[in-house]
């Protein structure tokens, strides 16, 4: 499997932390890429897209470092995609660079009813020679809504609020009631409203596979979404 942005960053936090990482399952010997236990690795079939949309994961501390995250399955599937952890204070140059340069136009992917009523839009429409750039965030929910609230350098892109009466197909870890969609699902729909079809449909895909494979080996029984692996595969063209 090719490293992406979300390795990256995950081998930069592990290297910063003080003291050792302990996420739920962390005596289980898992693949350090997909982070599936080692015998249900899927690495080999992942496929990757050159796409029109961008994503910019911004991600709370220790998320990057959670087995359960599903924000690397969007950096798996979309090549143009960058991820930081976020900081209050100190945002990352880099991560400010990326959002004012010119090729992208920037849209932060939250709820409507947390942004004011003029910043949020229901469609991607960018000005010519511009694509869209997906802002993420990405952890708990109560995290989620604090990072909104205190990243000042967000406050002046549009707001792309995603409706859905889907119930969240994860299961991996427990909803909040308020979001139920898992990053990667919501991923999924933007890709669908920007165009990027395939991505889209691959993503939704690769997200049954890792939820699949993922509770196989948390919980070792039969799942009931048979044939995961075989839809992405026959969704990927592999």
């Amino acid at each position: 499997m090719k490293l992406h942005a979300v390795h990256h960053l995950y081998d930069k936090r592990l290297a910063a932390s003080t003291k050792p990482f302990r996420a739920r399952g962390a005596s289980v010997e898992r693949c350090k890429l997909c982070m599936l236990v080692k015998p249900l690795c899927v690495c080999k079939e992942k496929v990757t897209f050159d796409t029109y949309s961008g994503f910019l994961l911004v991600m709370y501390d220790d998320e990057v470092l959670k087995p359960s995250n599903t924000g690397r399955l969007i950096a798996d599937t979309v090549n143009d995609t960058f991820a930081y952890i976020w900081s209050r204070t100190e945002p990352n140059e880099e991560m400010l660079a990326l959002v004012q340069d010119p090729k992208w136009q920037p849209f932060v992917v939250f709820p409507a009813q947390y942004a004011e009523e003029n910043r949020v839009v229901s469609s991607v429409s960018t000005p010519e020679g511009k694509r869209p750039l997906f802002i993420m965030i990405d952890g708990t929910w109560s995290e989620a809504k604090k990072i909104f609230r205190k990243s000042p350098w967000m406050a002046d892109f549009p707001v792309l609020s995603i409706k859905s009466t889907e119930s969240s197909r994860y299961g991996v870890r427990e909803a909040s009631g308020e979001s139920q969609l898992a990053t990667a699902e919501v991923a999924a729909k933007v890709l669908a409203l920007a165009g990027d079809t395939v991505a889209s449909e691959c993503l939704d895909a690769w997200f049954d596979v890792f939820r699949e494979h993922y509770l196989t080996g948390k919980r070792q029984k039969t799942l009931p979404i048979p044939g995961a692996l075989d839809r992405y595969r026959e969704t990927a063209k592999i």
